[in-house]
């Protein structure tokens, strides 16, 4: 399993999580060539991707590796008629398949249209034919695609005639952004090219949908016009899985089974996107060349330095082997949603709430200790055939759903997969592993199985194999917070705080409402003796949530606490105060609380604090030692009271008697 593919829309990701810049509508006669060259390190044949036309008076010819007829000097001239019907303006650009030109429409209000060759021949009958095989183009029809109007020949050269798209390529806005900087390369922010790939995934979802792959996509060919995006320059169209025809793609873009003579894919598409994205997110020089089909290293980058799960996923995204990467556009788009999520957080945005598709929500879990049985599980894919059947399984012992899915009309996957869960549950490591093994076998990009792997290792007291699983989970689905999660819980059962808490820290930042996260956060914190940011998480908690009154008592407990390594400040005291004054909780823990409020101020009194703000007090009682004294001995008197047990309620009163102020009386 990798993803539910479902399908995409431009409202499904993306919304309000990133602006991304108005790109104004330009006079198109403005956008036309003055001088129409191709440079010589551009010049290669487009379908071996040899280099040709080494020389100005060698600009056509025949490759002489391949064979294919290549040209670089403009087939059409300003004025010219072609087809009868489009008057030709000019040249805006050069692209794999020759020159793409401007032409205005004379039998339809003169409206502007684009021309782009789709072969170099002089077979008449080959022109035809490549004519007739791509007037599937025409039926392409989404809002995010340029619209294909006609199929014409022209001096035995077959043309695709599109709807000109007004506006700036991704490329050039890249370079605008280059040019506002003196000339030094200014990426795109990281929210701002995530939404980009986000908003291009929509139409090559439409197109693999309808069985075609777009082979060609790069920064080039993707249009900003006003607020919307476009994908132009149909021509390198493909049908999945057909070899008869030529496969155009770009240097540096390209996936690599494609130069060794593989199929276009989906998968090879979604490369595409990878690349693109890169491009537009980091200053990415040597992208055809050292980098051709690999990233730079994750700490030479600084979107990769500091957004680890960006890193990772253009990893997938552009692995060599098709089949670690991502496999429907839908998948990549909601692991990049999830991505754009913590980059967003990470800035300062708004937190987005957000339910994941693949995993239960967790167990909200409280502030005394990390616990793996509140951690999410996997969702049950509603393709399995046995989707329905595990909607009725819902015994409450792990004995009972054993049964009931070992029952199970067929032993699908899911079924699988939740057995070993249940065999996890009651203790049986070896079956639970030989299943998931099995279950590995038949499918080696399955991470429910390192998932579950880790649930086994976690309940085995083992961590630090535990941790080890989640990783893998991580890097196959980077925009999940739940392998994060598991981790910083992982971490934290292992004594590694640090990196528990910054595992934590990414879960509780993008979804406060995941509060597990958020007290595991303040725990390390306060372990490793951040006394303030441990109060700083715990203050995350929502006040909607079930566990903000818990937030507030452990919060107060983290001041008061002698675990912490040093004092809490006067002023944290106060404010600790403040909050119980107003908590509401039953008198006997509000007496405990108090109890420790005034312990604490006893003790910053006693070792000479720093005066506290003018007229604090702790609970009504003026902030020093004779007031907080008598607060506290009060306090014990009162709890010894209510004591059930003989000896607490003698301690309770020897303490008392310990903390009364001297008196002559």
């Amino acid at each position: 399993m990798t993803t539910r593919p479902g399908s995409i829309s431009t409202g499904s990701f993306g919304a309000g999580l990133a602006e991304l810049p108005l790109v104004l509508y330009r006079d198109p006669s403005s956008v036309l060539l003055a001088d129409p060259t191709v440079p010589e390190r551009q010049r290669f044949c487009a379908r071996c991707g040899a280099p040709v036309a080494r020389s100005a008076r060698d600009l056509e010819g025949e490759c002489p590796v391949c064979g294919s007829p290549y040209s670089f000097t403009p087939q059409l001239a300003p004025g010219e008629l072609v087809a009868g019907q489009y008057d030709v303006s000019g040249c805006l650009a050069h692209g794999g398949m020759g020159w793409v030109y401007l032409a205005r429409d004379r039998n339809v209000s003169e409206r502007w249209v684009v021309l782009k060759g789709l072969l170099g021949s002089d077979d008449p009958a080959a022109v035809a034919a490549a004519l007739a095989e791509r007037r599937f183009l025409a039926e392409v029809e989404h809002p995010a695609i340029v619209k294909i109007h006609n199929f014409v020949e022209h001096k035995g050269q077959g043309y695709i005639v599109m709807e000109f798209v007004s506006g700036r390529s991704l490329r050039q806005i890249l370079q605008d952004r280059r040019e506002a900087n003196g000339g030094e390369p200014d990426p795109l922010p990281l929210a701002e090219a995530i939404s980009y790939a986000i908003r291009m995934l929509v139409p090559l979802d439409h197109l693999h949908g309808s069985g075609l792959v777009f082979c060609d996509f790069k920064l080039e060919n993707v249009i900003q016009t006003q607020g919307h995006l476009k994908l132009i320059d149909l021509g390198g169209v493909r049908r999945i899985g057909d070899p008869a025809n030529a496969v155009f793609g770009t240097t540096g873009y390209q996936a690599p089974e494609l130069e060794l003579g593989g199929l276009p894919s989906i998968s090879s598409d979604l490369y595409t996107v990878g690349r693109a994205l890169a491009m537009l997110a980091v200053h990415f020089p040597g992208y055809q060349g050292e980098y051709r089909d690999r990233l730079p290293s994750r700490t030479s980058v600084e979107p990769f330095t500091h957004h680890d799960s960006f890193y990772r996923l253009l990893l997938r995204a552009t692995a060599g082997d098709p089949s670690e990467r991502f496999q429907s556009a839908g998948e990549f788009a909601g692991q990049l949603y999830g991505v754009l999520r913590e980059v967003t957080a990470a800035g300062g945005g708004k937190p987005i709430m957000a339910p994941s598709v693949l995993f239960t929500d967790p167990v909200n879990a409280g502030a005394f200790a990390p616990d793996w049985r509140t951690l999410p599980r996997p969702l049950v894919d509603s393709d399995d055939a046995a989707a329905a059947y595990l909607a009725t399984v819902t015994a409450s012992s792990p004995e009972r759903a054993l049964a009931q899915l070992r029952a199970a009309p067929e032993q699908t996957v899911e079924v699988r997969l939740r057995i070993a869960a249940s065999l996890i549950d009651l203790a049986d490591w070896d079956g639970a592993e030989q299943l998931l093994a099995a279950i590995a076998v038949e499918d080696r990009r399955d991470w429910r199985t390192a998932w579950y792997r880790g649930m086994a290792a976690m309940a085995r007291e083992r961590p630090a194999d535990a941790r080890a699983g989640f990783l893998i989970v991580y890097r196959a689905i980077p925009g999940e917070l739940a392998p994060k999660l598991a981790l910083g819980v992982a971490c934290e059962l292992s004594a590694g705080f640090a990196e528990a808490g910054q595992w934590y820290e990414i879960v509780s930042r993008t979804d406060p409402g995941l509060v597990t996260a958020t007290f595991g956060l303040a725990r390390c914190r306060a372990t490793t003796g951040d006394r303030a940011g441990a109060i700083e998480a715990y203050d995350r908690v929502p006040e909607t949530s079930n566990m903000h009154l818990e937030a507030q008592i452990a919060q107060i407990r983290c001041i008061t606490s002698d675990q912490v390594a040093g004092d809490p400040t006067a002023p944290e005291l106060v404010e600790a105060a403040a909050r119980l004054d107003v908590l509401p909780v039953e008198s006997e823990q509000r007496m405990r609380l108090s109890a420790e409020v005034f312990e604490t101020g006893l003790r910053l009194v006693r070792d000479g604090m720093s005066a506290p703000p003018q007229g604090a007090s702790l609970l009504g009682h003026e902030f020093r030692d004779e007031p907080i004294r008598l607060a506290l001995e009060r306090t014990y008197r009162s709890m010894a009271k209510h004591a059930e047990d003989r000896s607490e309620r003698i301690r309770l009163v020897d303490r008392a008697n310990q903390v009364r102020p001297l008196t002559w009386r």
